[in-house]
């Protein structure tokens, strides 16, 4: 043992109180892998231990829990698979699938260029496993040989789900281009997003290196390499290696398209051309097997994250995968059959045939996998039901719990090993029952964008029902004015604009303003119509005395009947004005100078005359004459000018 393993303060620790941790087998930037025992199912694990510097760091390890998600989502014989994901004090850690082998870079290393049909076979599994990704809406964004697995027992998996994304979110800015420069999309180099075309292009130049034994762009520095791949086309592999078939070349060239919309729109896709050009040619994919040595060397995927660190290996030789075309004994006794059968040696080949199964029979179920018991699925049954199915298969049922969106309460959610899997008789298997959808809780959401809001939501599990409902308002366009969310199979909405308590798998409407109502005050009825028909409204009109707005124009526009925000489509009301109320001038004719100014004044209108009159006393006055005229109609406020004579 290395002394940096000597020193390792982890080695020999029970993490979690259910992982050994062994030895350590690789190191980058992000985490530290080792080889444990899972003492709890007596099985090898890999376990990925992020550094204690990035604990911390919520980016982090948001990127070390969507590793486990995104690769938990997956079940597919060609992804590597991830078993747990939990926290030991500040320590977090995933488990994952340990599996001797070497990766598809050590194998270039060894071999440099390969094979046709080492090719096909390697293509093969990894776009099976790509393609079961792609159809749970997942993006890889770090395709590339070092993430390729070749395993001793023949298996080929696709790993490192560390820098996934779901296809929804694909936008990728600064610290998030992590991808290795060598096969990096065009457009990641561009504008910084990706999708599942993106991971189709570094299948081309992968396929392209594994064919050609060069990557097909070269550069002292990174960024020389990245212009390229944005701005150069990628050549024909047989320009460099003739004997590589014309449905190679051109798959390649497909594959690595710079606009995304030319490339296979999914690995789905490219798998089925390959599979096509298989039967074109011929070939298709064979076992795989390594080599036995005398200590194993294992590799492990990193995190992604260029450290300038590699996968470390156990001590050891091992020597490189290799094709075979080898038979099996089955086959050969199968070849042997038919050449006794032109022969007429059919007795011959049945004892044998007979040999070979009874043996192979007594192997099966003595010591080989007819021994084992595979796990059966209990997936909606109580924790009581699954027991006893459990136990009918002479299994022991160890009760867990997890959240579900979709299993309802008390009902199991899968078992740990997963239903399949193959385990020794009187082993434990850990029924997971469904807790229901985890709730989370929700800050106020009023006045942030709408879009931002959804997202937000989305984040939790929490969409949107359909589109929002837009009302007029102050608030600025697109801003939030209402959240209403519903809980997972119906039920009454809450109001959570202000924040609330929801649960996974919940819907939610929006109220979202679109800015106030256009301001028509002032404006003639025709222009006011106008302005309104323009954003989805139209108008009836009523009409009101206005001293201040001219007769015919809009003095304003009425509440909306019944309250509330206008909508687009409502019919809104405009107060047209009809100028100001009219009313008859009082008769004070005959009148003593301070009764008609009572008078007037009591009518709401003014009295006019010359202050000289204020020195006669008023019994000594007399008003002679008025204008205007008595009941003329004036605007309230008219002044009314008197002429005044003196009595007696």
């Amino acid at each position: 043992m290395s002394t940096s393993q000597q020193t390792d303060p982890l080695i020999g620790r029970l993490v979690d109180g259910r992982y050994r941790v062994r030895a350590r087998i690789a190191r980058g930037g992000m985490a530290t892998v080792y080889v444990a025992t899972d003492l709890r199912l007596e099985r090898r694990v890999a376990l990925k231990v992020m550094h204690g510097h990035l604990s911390d760091d919520q980016v982090f390890q948001g990127r070390f829990i969507q590793e486990a998600r995104a690769a938990a989502r997956l079940a597919d014989p060609h992804v590597v698979n991830v078993f747990d994901q939990g926290q030991d004090g500040e320590m977090a850690y995933l488990v994952m699938e340990y599996l001797p082998g070497i990766t598809l870079r050590d194998l270039l290393r060894e071999q440099r260029r390969l094979s046709i049909p080492q090719t096909i076979t390697i293509m093969d599994a990894v776009l099976s496993g790509l393609a079961a990704a792609h159809r749970a809406g997942i993006v890889h964004r770090d395709v590339k040989p070092e993430n390729v697995l070749l395993a001793e027992d023949g298996r080929i998996k696709i790993g490192d789900f560390g820098l996934a994304r779901a296809t929804s979110a694909n936008t990728a800015t600064g610290q998030m281009l992590l991808g290795t420069i060598a096969y990096l999309a065009p457009e990641l180099v561009t504008r910084g997003t990706a999708d599942a075309r993106s991971d189709i292009y570094a299948l081309g130049i992968m396929l392209y290196e594994m064919l050609v034994g060069e990557q097909p762009y070269k550069g002292e520095q990174p960024m020389q390499i990245a212009y390229q791949h944005a701005t150069d086309s990628v050549p024909r592999p047989s320009a460099k290696n003739p004997g590589i078939p014309e449905q190679l070349d051109e798959l390649v060239l497909w594959a690595t398209e710079r606009q995304p919309d030319e490339r296979p729109t999914d690995a789905r896709v490219m798998l089925d051309r390959l599979r096509e050009i298989e039967k074109e040619l011929g070939v298709f994919p064979h076992v795989v097997r390594a080599h036995a040595a005398a200590a194993t060397r294992v590799a492990v995927i990193d995190d992604g994250i260029d450290s300038g660190e590699v996968t470390k290996v156990l001590p050891g030789s091992f020597t490189a995968p290799t094709v075979t075309d080898d038979t099996d004994n089955a086959t050969r006794l199968r070849r042997r059959a038919r050449r006794n059968a032109t022969k007429g040696g059919w007795l011959l080949a049945l004892v044998l045939l007979l040999t070979a199964l009874a043996g192979g029979a007594g192997w099966w179920f003595g010591s080989g996998p007819g021994s084992l018991i595979a796990v059966p699925d209990v997936t909606g049954q109580s924790i009581e039901d699954a027991s006893a199915t459990l136990s009918g298969f002479g299994l022991v049922a160890v009760p867990g719990q997890d959240f579900s969106r979709e299993i309802p309460a008390g009902q199991a959610i899968g078992t740990d090993p997963a239903s399949g899997t193959r385990v020794e008789k009187d082993a434990q298997v850990t029924v997971i029952i469904s807790l229901g959808p985890a709730s989370h809780e929700i800050g106020a959401l009023a006045g942030q964008n709408v879009d931002g809001a959804r997202q937000s939501l989305e984040s939790l599990y929490i969409t949107a029902s359909g589109d929002p409902s837009r009302y007029f308002t102050d608030a600025a366009p697109d801003a939030v004015i209402g959240v209403w969310i519903t809980p997972p199979g119906g039920g009454d909405a809450i109001d959570c604009t202000n924040g609330c308590t929801a649960l996974e798998g919940s819907t939610v409407a929006f109220d979202v303003s679109i800015g106030p109502v256009p301001d028509v005050s002032g404006a003639t009825v025709d222009a006011a119509t106008s302005k309104l028909r323009a954003v989805d409204l139209s108008a009836v009109t009523t009409e009101e005395f206005s001293s201040e707005v001219d007769k015919g124009d809009v003095i304003r526009i009425a509440d909306r009947e019944g309250g509330g925000h206008f909508r687009p489509g409502d019919t809104v009301t405009l107060v047209v004005s009809k100028g100001p109320e009219l009313f008859p001038v009082p008769n004070v004719v005959g009148m003593t100078r301070d009764q008609a100014k009572e008078t007037l004044e009591d009518a709401g209108f003014e009295a006019s005359y010359s202050l000289l009159w204020d020195a006669w006393p008023d019994a000594l006055t007399k008003v002679s004459a008025q204008d205007p005229k008595a009941n003329s109609e004036r605007e309230k406020g008219t002044a009314v000018t008197l002429q005044l004579t003196v009595t007696g």
